[in-house]
């Protein structure tokens, strides 16, 4: 699984094989610039999920549900998840949380919309874990996530995202579940893995997570040719001949009242 946010990234993803494109509310931090996803909205995520939508016809499109679109109350949530699927053309969503959103999730999943879980360090709660730390490393926290993972699936989840796992403990709580794991930051042991498509393709130069590998330097390569544009354009380099559109000789005659010039020409 891999993240998307825009029509042309989605057919990308959809032609290299990608069973799986998460609309990610990670949209805030690595494309509309917030500092944490806490500051999403659901406009924001149906007009990402949407644009994802129109450039797929096989992937699996599965939408976040940002902050405050399913904490207020079940009826609240049932109403956005479904906006997900009529509106923004998603085929599933996702929702962080434990034990105490399995009430939620058991709702949305009985009103007949697919629901992916997340537990663990979960990104909308970022302010009140205290930073983007690893969790489960004690016993009670251990104990606690292997709880949040049964309660999820019981409520109907049909997979699970575990995010900033020690890899040892994502390897215990998928062999509890019999739905798929999905890992980020949990190591090997989980049954699919998910991925910010930026860190991914090096397109954020500042700061790279541990948990992600660069199978590309997309930054520098777009640097690059973009000074390079620049340096044609004031050396007069570009467009040339390959780039412009001719004029017919007649018109330009008519039009100016005198030949070309053989420096126009």
């Amino acid at each position: 699984m891999v993240t998307a946010y825009d029509f042309h990234t989605a057919k990308l993803l959809e032609m290299a094989g990608i069973p799986i494109i998460l609309v990610g509310d990670s949209v805030g931090q690595v494309v509309l610039g917030y500092e944490s996803t806490v500051h999403v909205t659901m406009e924001e995520m149906l007009h990402h999920t949407k644009a994802v939508a129109r450039g797929t016809t096989r992937s699996l499109i599965v939408a976040d549900m940002p902050f405050l679109s399913y904490q207020v109350g079940i009826e609240e949530a049932i109403k956005n998840a479904g906006r997900f699927l009529q509106e923004g053309m998603a085929q599933a969503v996702k929702l962080e949380g434990g034990k105490n959103v399995a009430p939620v999730i058991q709702s949305i999943v009985l009103s007949g919309i697919p629901v992916i879980g997340h537990i663990g360090f979960t990104p909308q709660s970022v302010y009140q874990l205290g930073g983007y730390r690893i969790q489960g490393k004690t016993q009670k926290s251990a104990n606690e996530l292997v709880a949040d993972a049964i309660a999820v699936e019981k409520a109907g989840a049909f997979a699970i995202v575990l995010e900033l796992v020690p890899d040892l403990l994502a390897k215990f709580i998928s062999n509890q579940l019999s739905i798929p794991t999905i890992g980020i930051g949990a190591g090997i042991h989980c049954d699919g893995q998910v991925q910010v498509l930026h860190d991914m393709l090096g397109l954020i130069d500042d700061f790279t997570p541990k948990h992600a590998k660069q199978y590309s330097h997309l930054a520098s390569n777009i640097r690059q040719a973009v000074e390079q544009y620049i340096t044609e354009v004031q050396r007069k380099e570009f467009p040339t001949d390959k780039e412009s559109f001719p004029l017919d000789e007649n018109i330009f005659t008519r039009l100016t009242g005198k030949q070309k010039s053989s420096e126009e020409a």
